[in-house]
């Protein structure tokens, strides 16, 4: 971490932006001794104190997404769409192909069963479920589970409820890999995580599955029409545990039918 601030102070950069807005990120923002630091308007953990300007949130249902980018007029940058989100790896799709080449010419959904709070996770079981009732629907589908090295118990669980057109990639992937396997797919059933926003990102239909967190604020960038959530008493709590009385009630809860429906509507909708 100190050589990492020597290095950006040598930098003297004009201009340091901290859209994380904790502690950590905005100490080492004002650190880096830049001549103006911009900052979110975020309570957690006092970071606006160490703000030059600060770019409040429109309101509490504003989406991260054009909350970052209300920064944009701030500094005086014109904001535009004219861009590409996560533009093509040629390189990195290549090396995918070697490595499993039966994802040519073939329909991939891609499952994402982890999540980094437990409470925002989908009960594995609902995942497997998921995956037969496709399967004997669409025998032309094919799964690919994603998720980092601490997910593999959970892409074990599902592969081995449905081996054949199961795809267990947890633990397998760089960040690259993961994106352009996101891109090789048609759709992605998922909890409340990164890969989602990937996903959005890439223009992937997204079926979300949200329980402790608010999807206006954090779900699938323009993709709200997509997100399943039920409608307890407690949802959304923002909480990483779970204090309801029957605990996790908000993700296991939730059937496969509606999730299924939503998945059928997609695929009819790419077609």
């Amino acid at each position: 971490m100190w050589h990492s601030i020597q290095w950006a102070r040598r930098e003297s950069f004009d201009l340091v932006i901290d859209l994380q807005c904790l502690a950590r990120s905005a100490i080492f923002g004002w650190l880096t001794n830049g001549k103006l630091t911009v900052g979110l308007d975020e309570s957690r953990e006092a970071a606006r104190a160490f703000y030059d300007l600060i770019v409040p949130r429109p309101s509490y249902y504003t989406h991260a997404v054009d909350w970052y980018l209300g920064v944009l007029p701030v500094i005086k940058v014109l904001l535009h769409w004219n861009f590409e989100w996560l533009p093509q790896r040629p390189d990195v799709a290549v090396r995918i192909l070697e490595k499993w080449p039966q994802i040519k010419d073939r329909q991939w959904i891609i499952l994402q069963p982890g999540a980094r709070w437990i409470n925002k996770r989908w009960p594995i079981e609902s995942f497997a479920e998921l995956a037969r009732k496709l399967t004997a629907q669409y025998s032309e589908l094919n799964f690919a589970i994603l998720g980092g090295a601490e997910d593999q118990a959970l892409g074990h669980a599902i592969s081995q409820t449905e081996p054949g057109p199961c795809l267990d990639l947890t633990g397998k992937l760089t960040l690259p890999e993961m994106v352009e396997w996101i891109r090789f797919s048609e759709l992605m059933v998922t909890n409340d995580t990164g890969p989602m926003h990937v996903a959005a990102a890439l223009g992937k239909r997204v079926v979300a599955l949200f329980g402790p967190t608010e999807p206006a604020r954090t779900g699938p960038y323009r993709q709200s029409q997509h997100v399943l959530q039920l409608d307890l008493p407690c949802v959304p709590c923002m909480r990483s545990r779970c204090t309801y009385y029957k605990p996790f009630e908000c993700l296991r809860a939730l059937p496969t039918t509606p999730v299924l429906s939503a998945v059928r509507h997609g695929l009819l909708e790419i077609s």
